[in-house]
C-alpha cells in the first residue's frame, strides 16, 4: 500500500504530546514513596530535580536525533542507523510487546481506579471492563487521523497543567497549618542512614514520573517542520514539566509536615490517601478528595492518549522495513494512519489490563528501557563520527559533555537497579533477548517495501 503518512501534529501538539505523555499519575504519588527512601524534603525535591535534568540532557540528545531524522518510530529509528537492525528490532520487540501496550494498560486500569471513588463502574462490569472500554475508545479516536488525535492530546493536557497548578496555587494560597518550616523536617532512622542505593532509588522513583519524554520522536514523521518543531516541542516540554513538577512537590512539603507525607500512600495503611489528595484537603476539605480524583482520571487518560498514539509507530516503522508482521505497515488511505498497528496495540494491552500482570511485566522492562535510552543517545556520538557533515539544524546542547553525563549516570542507575532488584532485571532482560531468534526469523522472511 503507497499511502504515507500525513505530517498533521502541529508545534502545540507536539508539545502535548511531550507534556501530557509524562504527566500521569506520578506526580500525584511519587512523592511519599520517595520521602521513604531519603527521609528528607530536601533530598526529595533533589532527586526530583537529579531525575528531571537528568531526562532533560536525555531530551536534548533526542532532538537532535529528531532533527536529524524525522520518521514514524522514533528510538527504532535511531538505533538502526547508529547499531543496526539487531538492536532496533529489540527494542521494538520490547515496546511492542511490553512497553507501549503495558502503559496503556497501567494508565486505563489506573484511571478507572481513581474513577471507582467518584462513580460505582460495578454496573458496567468493574475496573477491568472499564478499562477495556476507554482503550477501545481512545484507540478507536486516533484510528480517525493524527491530527484528531494531537487535538484530544492537547486539550486533556490543557486540562491537567490548569488542574496541577490549580491545585498547587491554591495550596500555598489556602491550605490550613501550610508552612515553609516543613522543609527542615526529617525522619533521623530514615536520613541518618541515608547512601546512595537509597538516594538512586529516589531517582528512580522520580525517573518514572519523567518518563515519557522520548514517546514524541515515535511521531517526528507526522510532525509538521520537524527540523525545527520536534527539538522546540521537546525543549519546552521538559522545561514546563520541570517547572510544574517543582511547584507541585514544594506545595505538598508546605502543605503537609514530614510525618503526613510519610504515611501517604502506605503499603501498610490500605485507607492511606496519595499524598496530592491529603495536600488538597488542607484547603478544599472533603470535597478535595472528589476533585482530586477527577484530576487523576484526565490526567492518566491523557497520558494513555499520548502513548497509543506514538507507540503504534514503531511496530508501523519496523513493518515498513520488513521486520514485522507486514499488514501492520499498512496506512488507512482516508485517515492517513497505520489503523492496523493501534488496533493490534490495543488488543496486547487489553490482554494485559485482563491479565492483571502488567505491572509486574512493566517492572521487568524498566532496566531493559534504560539500557536503550543510554544506546539511543550514545548514536548522536555515533552520528557525529561517522556522518559528520549531514545537515544538523539543530545540535544538542552541551555536546560531549551533556549526553556523556547522560550515558553515565543512566549506566550507574542500570547498576544501582541490577543490585538492588536482580530479579527484575535478569528477567527484562531474558525477555528482551527472546526477540534475537524472532529477528532472525523476520530477517529471513523480509519483503519489498515502498
Amino acid at each position: 500500500m503507497n499511502t504515507k503518512l500525513l505530517r498533521g501534529l502541529t508545534l502545540i501538539d507536539a508539545t502535548s504530546i511531550v507534556i501530557g505523555t509524562i504527566i500521569g499519575t506520578g506526580v500525584f504519588l511519587k512523592t511519599s514513596t520517595m520521602a521513604m527512601l531519603v527521609g528528607s524534603p530536601y533530598y526529595v525535591l533533589l532527586a526530583w530535580i537529579v531525575g528531571g535534568l537528568l531526562s532533560l540532557t536525555g531530551a536534548l540528545a533526542y532532538a537532535e536525533l529528531g532533527s536529524l531524522m524525522p520518521y514514524a518510530g522514533g528510538e527504532y529509528v535511531y538505533l538502526k542507523e547508529g547499531f543496526g537492525d539487531l538492536w532496533a528490532f529489540l527494542y521494538g520487540w520490547m515496546r511492542f510487546w511490553i512497553g507501549s501496550p503495558g502503559s496503556i494498560a497501567a494508565y486505563a486500569v489506573g484511571a478507572m481506579t481513581f474513577m471507582s471513588g467518584v462513580v460505582d463502574l460495578n454496573i458496567i462490569g468493574g475496573k477491568v471492563a472499564a478499562s477495556v472500554m476507554v482503550i477501545l475508545f481512545f484507540s478507536g479516536l486516533n484510528c480517525l487521523s493524527v491530527a484528531f488525535g494531537g487535538r484530544i492530546q492537547a486539550f486533556m493536557t490543557g486540562l491537567k497543567l490548569l488542574m496541577i497548578i490549580g491545585m498547587s496555587l491554591g495550596i500555598f494560597l489556602f491550605a490550613e497549618g501550610g508552612s515553609f518550616s516543613h522543609f527542615w523536617e526529617t525522619s533521623p532512622e530514615i536520613h541518618d542512614a541515608l547512601g546512595f542505593s537509597a538516594f538512586g532509588s529516589a531517582v528512580l522513583a522520580a525517573l518514572w514520573a519523567f518518563d515519557g519524554w522520548c514517546n514524541l520522536t515515535m511521531v517526528a514523521g507526522e510532525i509538521q517542520s520537524p527540523k525545527k518543531n520536534v527539538p522546540l516541542s521537546l525543549i519546552i516540554g521538559m522545561f514546563s514539566i520541570l517547572i510544574i513538577y517543582a511547584l507541585a512537590n514544594i506545595a505538598y512539603f508546605h502543605a503537609l509536615p514530614l510525618k503526613e507525607i510519610l504515611n501517604a500512600n502506605s503499603s501498610t495503611n490500605p485507607n492511606a490517601l496519595p499524598v496530592a489528595t491529603k495536600a488538597a484537603l488542607t484547603f478544599l476539605g472533603p470535597k478535595g478528595v472528589t476533585i482530586l480524583s477527577v484530576a487523576f482520571v484526565f490526567s492518566a487518560l491523557g497520558a494513555m492518549n499520548g502513548s497509543i498514539l506514538t507507540g503504534a509507530r514503531v511496530p508501523y516503522a519496523m513493518a515498513h522495513d520488513g521486520l514485522f508482521f507486514k499488514q501492520l505497515s499498512e496506512v488507512n488511505k482516508n485517515s492517513r494512519v497505520p489503523v492496523k498497528s493501534i488496533l493490534i496495540q490495543a488488543t496486547v494491552a487489553i490482554l494485559l489490563a485482563l491479565s492483571g500482570s502488567f505491572d509486574q511485566l512493566t517492572d521487568y522492562v524498566v532496566f531493559a528501557s534504560w539500557i536503550f535510552y543510554a544506546m539511543v543517545t550514545s548514536v548522536v556520538f555515533v552520528l557525529r563520527k561517522k556522518k559528520p557533515n549531514l545537515p544538523r539544524d539543530y545540535k544538542a546542547l552541551g555536546y560531549p559533555v551533556l549526553p556523556l553525563i547522560f550515558i553515565i549516570l543512566g549506566i550507574l542507575l542500570l547498576i544501582n537497579t541490577i543490585l538492588t532488584n536482580p530479579k527484575s532485571t535478569l528477567i527484562g532482560l531474558t525477555f528482551i533477548l527472546s526477540g534475537i531468534p524472532c529477528y532472525f526469523y523476520f530477517k529471513k522472511q523480509k519483503y519489498p517495501t515502498s
